[in-house]
């Protein structure tokens, strides 16, 4: 066999092999995110009430509709869990966005909604992996067929890349820029220091102009390691574990980066 022939059999079967992974890391991760954000809407929270307001809605009503929100976004993610169809992921980019734009129309730092990338951006790359809907019989269709197309492929890669660069700027924003209180009080849970919320801030903003830029398999790696470790401090500091469910994406989305990269790293 030539050598040439050698290479291209080995990239082929590398990239079938990390397809199904990112496939289902994409999969899993945005039935997680929307599992945890409906089981908020079912128990009902107060952080929302204002994000009602911003398109009108009084208190009392924004009380009444959580649960009804909690179970479409529960719904949802069971049916891209167990029968992904177009429709539930279309529901998922739009519906994350718009809620992850909710928090500036509130008049909360912008980076709230960069640093909730991983809620929009998963569904996307995983829409975008198994074919975007071009008609309105395309939204009924299996979402369980994976593309092996370069080109899908590559918006695939830039579209988590992206992902994974806007809420690692959004979070480190929030640290470095914004002092944001809840993340101190989630450093102080594990021991650190007030001033860690700073310095934190600023290891991920250069994390994500290093990622926006050239990520690699390794950083990847890395970025999705460190994810986990702060998200869980969600749970350090005592909150719901719904917290560190609904942030799936955040880990998710340079994980399953790293495994496109490395179907491709062959070629």
């Amino acid at each position: 066999m030539a050598p040439t022939s050698i290479l291209t059999l080995g990239s082929s079967e590398s990239t079938s092999r990390a397809l199904p992974v990112a496939y289902w890391l994409l999969r899993v991760g945005a039935a997680l995110c929307f599992i945890g954000h409906g089981a908020f809407g079912l128990m009902t929270k107060a952080a929302w009430v204002p994000y009602f307001g911003v398109v009108g809605i009084p208190d009392a009503w924004a009380w009444r509709l959580m649960p009804l929100v909690g179970a479409v976004d529960v719904m949802a993610a069971m049916a891209v869990l167990y029968a992904p169809r177009a429709l539930p992921l279309v529901y998922m980019v739009v519906w994350a966005t718009w809620t992850a734009l909710l928090r500036p129309l509130a008049g909360e730092p912008i980076w709230e909604a960069l640093e909730r990338a991983g809620n929009y951006g998963v569904p996307l790359a995983l829409l975008v992996l198994t074919g975007a809907p071009r008609s309105w019989r395309d939204l009924w269709r299996s979402s369980e067929a994976m593309s092996h197309d370069p080109d899908t492929l590559a918006r695939v890669r830039t579209i988590l890349r992206w992902t994974t660069a806007l809420l690692l700027l959004g979070h480190g924003a929030l640290g470095a820029l914004t002092v944001k209180p809840m993340l101190t009080a989630h450093y102080a849970s594990v021991g650190l220091p007030a001033t860690s919320t700073i310095l934190v801030g600023w290891f991920e903003i250069v994390l994500a102009v290093g990622i926006a830029s050239r990520p690699t398999l390794a950083v990847l790696v890395v970025t999705a390691g460190w994810k986990l470790a702060t998200e869980s401090l969600w749970i350090a500091a005592g909150t719901p574990i719904w917290e560190f469910v609904e942030r799936a994406g955040s880990y998710v989305a340079p994980l399953a980066l790293a495994a496109l990269l490395h179907g491709r790293s062959y070629r």
